[in-house]
């Protein structure tokens, strides 16, 4: 178990930060199954104006994640986390207290504001050893997916008994929360690094943004958030047609997610253990597609066809949502996994951002019915671009420790004897960072020499 490998502060560290980063995505999402329905009371809400709420989060963190995790590499992770986490207490606060659309998108763009995911998860490399940073991340990530889950849950059944504003006045809460966890949980940070596989490299970023193979996937991710905005500008109103009432709109998310979840399960074991990466991915953009474009037909009035339809789409949706990074991390070279993070999560934000966007025009001028052909021409469009894409490789990262006193000569030999081993595909020697980044096939790894090649370092690690 993970758990017994960490030490006290790790612990403390995962814990905290996980907690802060889930509780901030539950505030984000929870208004997204309730915004468009709850959006009738509020003064001058229209159907664009209200996708312009749903998105506009996503452009204030597409604009802003990058520029706040380089300010906490000067000014410090908690300084800066602590900021963003006051700007989403401001922002809670204000839409809490809007009664028109326009104070709704204030507070909404002031809770994006506060975009610390960068320096959270800078925070926690910077808390953990090489060799449990891997399941570090993938705890933040699994964090990330539970939140999404519970916030499509808990939103129509808070708002059926406090409203819209008790919603965010719940997220000024958890900011509140969130601050208190980052004073008295989170250890005191360590002197800060760059981690190449965690951190924004500005030196890799042309090179990222021109790799093809990363590219593919960028527009995957953005495709994906923008479809995801943008139905639901309309999901709720189609709910309301085939005879569900607001109220239990959150029992027909959970059964659908539970479901959705479970189904997902066999597809993923596929894609991961049987090394069918590619052909679950263009099967789950095919499915995707095929549901939206089932959901615009009109005459769909019968509840449990809806059902099914969403069913699949969330199949579609969560397994996507869980092996993109994954192929983000199998196709990003050596060291340069954190850049390639960046800008996966820039093209995802901004996929959010013109969805609401785009959801709210299709919806105000031709109804309900083009939003979701809208969204399928965008899967049809996504489907071409990856259809021709090579298969991603199987590779993984690994990080060994570089003693103080390698240099020099003694680096470009360290280099050479790394490459050298069976397995190894790409080697970045970081003698700043005191690091040497691999990708590996573990299949093909011989594991022992480079084992032997680690032990004369500071030991072996993973990323």
């Amino acid at each position: 178990m993970i758990s017994g490998l960490l030490l006290a502060t790790e612990r403390r560290a995962i814990i905290g930060l996980a907690g802060l980063y889930s509780s901030r995505m539950l505030g984000l999402f929870m208004v997204l199954p309730v915004l468009a329905l709850s959006a009738e009371s509020l003064q001058g809400a229209t159907p664009m104006l209200v996708g312009l709420a749903l998105g506009v989060y996503g452009l204030m963190q597409a604009l802003l994640q990058i520029p706040f995790g380089l300010l906490s590499d000067r000014l410090g992770r908690k300084r800066v986390i602590a900021v963003g986490l006051i700007l989403f207490l401001i922002g809670s606060i204000i839409a809490a207290l809007a009664d028109s659309i326009v104070g709704i998108i204030v507070g909404r763009s002031l809770q994006g504001s506060g975009a610390v995911a960068a320096a959270i998860m800078a925070l926690l490399a910077d808390q953990t050893r090489e060799e449990v940073r891997t399941a570090a991340m993938a705890m933040i990530g699994l964090s990330i997916g539970v939140a999404f889950a519970v916030a499509m849950v808990t939103g129509p059944l808070l708002s059926a008994y406090f409203g819209l504003s008790g919603i965010f006045w719940l997220t000024a809460v958890l900011a509140l929360l969130g601050l208190l966890v980052l004073w008295k949980v989170v250890p005191k940070a360590p002197k800060r690094v760059l981690h190449r596989d965690v951190g924004l490299d500005r030196q890799q970023l042309k090179s990222m943004l021109l790799r093809l193979d990363l590219l593919r996937l960028d527009i995957s991710i953005f495709s994906l958030h923008l479809i995801l905005m943008a139905i639901f500008v309309v999901i709720p109103f189609r709910l309301v047609e085939v005879g569900f009432e607001s109220a239990y709109h959150g029992w027909v998310y959970l059964t659908v997610m539970g479901l959705a979840f479970i189904g997902m399960v066999p597809l993923v074991m596929l894609a991961e253990k049987k090394r069918q990466m590619k052909p679950v991915f263009i099967l789950s953009v095919a499915l995707l597609t095929l549901c939206l474009a089932a959901m615009g037909v009109s005459g769909v009035t019968s509840w449990w066809w809806l059902a099914c339809l969403l069913l699949g789409f969330f199949i579609a949706f969560n397994l996507l949502e869980a092996t993109l990074p994954s192929m983000i991390s199998k196709m990003a070279p050596a060291g340069a996994k954190g850049t390639a993070m960046g800008v996966y999560s820039t093209s995802q934000f901004l996929g959010a951002f013109l969805g609401g966007l785009l959801g709210g025009v299709l919806d105000q001028y031709w109804g309900h019915d083009a939003v979701f052909y809208g969204a399928a021409v965008v899967g049809v469009v996504w489907l071409g671009s990856v259809m021709t894409m090579p298969a991603p490789r199987h590779l993984a990262s690994e990080v060994v420790a570089l003693d103080d006193e390698t240099r020099g000569d003694a680096l470009d030999t360290l280099m050479t004897r790394l490459a050298e081993v069976a397995g190894v595909e790409d080697v970045l020697v970081v003698p700043e960072e005191r690091v040497a980044y691999l990708k590996v096939d573990r299949q093909q790894l011989d594991s022992e020499a480079l084992a032997r090649i680690a032990g004369t370092q500071r030991g072996q690690g993973r990323a």
